[in-house]
This record gives C-alpha cells, structure tokens and sequence, in this order.
C-alpha cells in the first residue's frame, strides 16, 4: 500500500494501481514498489478523490475493470479510464484485469488505455512494460517535441479547422473548444495562443476536472495568509500568474457550479479577488475553455449556468473527430510511427494494402489518442514488418460504434456523476429525457403524432397530453 510521501521518493515515476482485491494490489505495491512510487486504491471514486489529492498526477496507472459497486462487469473499470484521462490526458494507463475478454481489452484500448495486460503477469514483465511506456511518455514531452507539435493533416475539416485558428487567434474574446475525448482541443488551444500577439506572453493550463471542488477558488485567484487551514502565505493564482498571457480551462463542464458565478464576473469585467482578502485584482489573460461534454445539454438540466455558457462560447471552435478525416489517419500514423520509432531505435513497421484498407475503415472512437496508443504498441510488437489486416485488426475495437454524444457512459455512472457534482433537480432531468424522445420521433415521423406515439409506445391523446406538458404550446 501507499505509505507517506517523502523527499527520497520523490525520483521514483508515480504509479498508480485500482483494484478491489487488496492482495493483488498489495502484492504489486511490494514488486514495484522498488521503482515505482506506488498509490493503491480499490474503487473508481477512491481513485479520483486520491489524484484530486495529489500535487502531481501519476504518469502511470494499473486499473482493474472489475471494480466496485459491479466487480463483475467492467463498466465501472471503463468509466475510470475515462476519468483519469480526463483528469490527466498524459497518464498512461494500463487494463490489469482477470476479466481477459478480447471485446473488452480492444474497448478499453479504444477509451485510451495504453495496453490490456491479462491477470496473472509475471511482475518483471509488467515491470519493463511501465518503464517502456515512460520512455515513451518521456520522448511525447520532451521540449523539441513540444516545440515542433503541430496540427497534422491536410483533410477539409482540418484546413477549417485551420482556417477558424486563424481567424480568431488574435481575438481578445473567449474561446470554447469543443470535441471528443482525444481529438486535440488543448493542441487547438496552443495554436491559438501561438498565433496570436499574446505567444510570448505566458500559456497556463488548468485541468478543470483535476482539482478538488474545494480548491478551485484558491487555484483560480489564489489566497491570502490565513484564509483557510493550510494558508500560510500568500499566493497568487492562475489569473494573476498568466498575466497578459492565455488562460486555458480544459474540462470547462466539471466546474463546480457555484465556481461558475466567480469565472462569469471575471469574463464580464475583469474583476476578481483572492480567497480571504477585499482588494479588488484585474485579470488581464484571455481566457480559452475547452470541454468534451454538450455544455447546452448540460444548461438545460441545470449544471451549467446559461449566461456562462453564452459568455464562454463567443467564439466556438469544434475539433472534427478522426473519423471525419479521411486520409489524415495515414498521415498520422506516419507522423506517430516514425517518431516512436526513432524513439525506441527499432525500424518502424508498414502496411501492406490489406492493412491499410483496415486502418483507413476504421472509425477511431478513441480518435488522435487512441491512434497514437495502436501505433506505439505495433511498434513494440512489430519493428520493422510488414502487416497485414489480420495483425492489424486485433488493436481495434471494431465492436464498438462510433459515439453519438462527446463522451459516451454508462447510464448509471453518469447518474453518480451527476449527483456528486450537486444542483441535481430529477423533475426536470425527466422533462428533458422525455422531450427529447417526443422532439425525435416527431422528426422521424415529420410531426405525425399518431405515428410517433406508436414509435414511444403511448396512445395519442397521451402523447398530446405530454406534449403540452413539457413545452407549453398547443399542438
């Protein structure tokens, strides 16, 4: 198990394991423990509350899927991969489970997980494995690298995509980015600081889901001596510290919605003050938001505030998926293929017509992010060959269509989520979910009411009934 930080750990690389069975767990603690700085968890929602915790997120992760409240289905699993890609879209992560199902390492590779590792693994495997995948993470963050990081593609939506950065980098107004999870808003965001009068002033980012909600305020506008328990001096916050520079809020839609107000006052006229103190401060960076949730969906069930919303959102940029983007995915996979290759000093692999044919078919769900992951494992595996289809397509999830929505989860999972996060109202979360469905089978019945209530299943003077109820209008 974890024991309590100190300065002789602190070189060791983070790692952190989530697994119910406290043996696995402690036992993998006790074999890596040597190299690794280790933090144990049993639970998703234990794992989140930990990391909120930490000064610094885990490079590494080993998630079990079977996990409570259903440690027999690995929807709970599923949904923590998510989190902590969320929470830190640089953590690699890695599917330690029993649950060894070939449709469940290719979903949860497709969610972002670097690999699915099948229980029981011989510890000195496991352990090369983590340490390769620093090597990697370390060559992803390297400044040559960032320095050269661009938006790779020549596909229409990406020369739009393109065009818009162009077009609004030098605006002094907010910014919202929206997109799927691994699709590159925050790589959008740097393009737009760079393009802009601003790029040699400062760029700070902030993971909105990353921070307990506790610790939002003072992270923001900082705080005084003395303000709370643990405030021995003063500090600024990220207002202050970017200046005239750029503010990037990743993860908008996990901001706690009494911090909604305060961020809303800021935007509107400059004005902000440090937790504990009086004197007025005057935020001078633009401020660019980015968020994978459908921020409208959400003001309408009354976790986003409607006036922050259109406040954020006079400029909106949307990151096409991969799937959108025809051939760019070859151009990717010759981006990624020959870094990572250089990287691990091996000859990159190739695709022979059938492989191709597969890749260029393939929807990525898990879009740039899951890209990179296929490449950086068919390169571990494959140097230097040839493949065909049949080595190809057992890196992809090809069972899962692509998402409807920015991020798909699971029904009951996102209920959790709803509720924690607080200002919760189940009447109208209701009246949402059965507009919805009326407004839907009213499209695909091209306003025939008789023909839509046999779609939902209600007779036609219910329908009607429902109709009035949930807009107020007569039909």
């Amino acid at each position: 198990m974890a024991t309590d930080a100190s300065d002789s750990r602190s070189a060791r690389p983070a790692l952190l394991i989530v697994d119910d069975d406290t043996l696995i767990a402690d036992t993998l603690a006790f074999a890596l423990g040597t190299d690794f700085e280790v933090y144990a968890c049993e639970s998703r929602r234990h794992a989140i509350e930990l990391l909120r915790q930490l000064p610094q997120p885990p490079q590494l992760a080993l998630v079990d899927l079977g996990l409570p409240p259903r440690p027999h289905l690995p929807d709970e699993g599923f949904q923590l991969i998510a989190d902590l890609l969320a929470h830190s879209p640089a953590m690699r992560i890695f599917v330690l489970s029993g649950q060894n199902d070939a449709a469940h390492a290719r979903h949860a590779r497709a969610l972002g997980a670097a690999e699915f590792i099948a229980k029981p693994c011989d510890p000195a495997v496991l352990k090369a494995t983590l340490q390769r995948a620093l090597a990697f993470s370390a060559a992803e963050t390297a400044p040559a690298a960032q320095d050269s990081a661009e938006l790779i593609g020549e596909s229409e939506p990406l020369v739009r995509l393109r065009a818009l950065i162009a077009q609004t980098a030098d605006a002094p107004f907010p910014v919202l980015i929206e997109g799927e999870s691994g699709s590159g808003k925050e790589r959008v965001a740097l393009a737009l600081h760079r393009g802009s009068r601003r790029a040699a002033r400062p760029y700070l980012a902030l993971n909105c889901a990353a921070i307990a909600p506790t610790l939002v305020e003072p992270t923001l506008f900082g705080y005084v001596k003395g303000a709370f328990t643990g405030a021995t001096a003063n500090k600024s916050g990220y207002f202050e510290d970017a200046q005239d520079g750029t503010l990037f809020l990743d993860e908008i839609g996990e901001l706690p919605f009494e911090m909604q107000a305060k961020l809303l006052r800021v935007l509107e006229n400059g004005e902000y003050q440090r937790v504990g103190e009086t004197q007025r401060r005057v935020a001078r960076a633009r401020v660019i938001a980015a968020t994978n949730r459908d921020l409208r969906q959400e003001l309408r069930q009354g976790r986003f505030r409607a006036d922050l919303y259109h406040r954020l959102s006079v400029l909106t940029i949307a990151v096409p998926p991969l799937r959108d983007m025809g051939h760019d995915r070859m151009l990717l996979l010759e981006h990624f293929r020959g870094a990572y290759a250089a990287q691990a000093g091996v000859a990159p692999f190739s695709l022979d017509a059938s492989a191709e044919r597969t890749w260029l078919a393939y929807c990525f769900p898990g879009n740039v992010r899951e890209l990179r992951n296929i490449v950086i494992r068919l390169t571990t595996k494959y140097a230097g060959r040839r493949l065909s289809a049949a080595e190809v397509e057992p890196e992809l999830d090809l069972e899962t269509p692509p998402p409807s929505v920015p991020e798909a989860r699971d029904l009951s999972v996102e209920a959790e989520r709803d509720l924690e996060r607080g200002g919760f109202n189940l009447d109208e979360t209701l009246k949402t979910w059965e507009r919805t469905y009326i407004e839907a089978a009213l499209r695909l019945t091209r306003g025939n009411v008789s023909q839509a209530a046999k779609l939902l299943g209600v007779n036609r003077t219910t329908l009607y009934s429902r109709m009035n109820n949930t807009d107020g209008k007569e039909h």
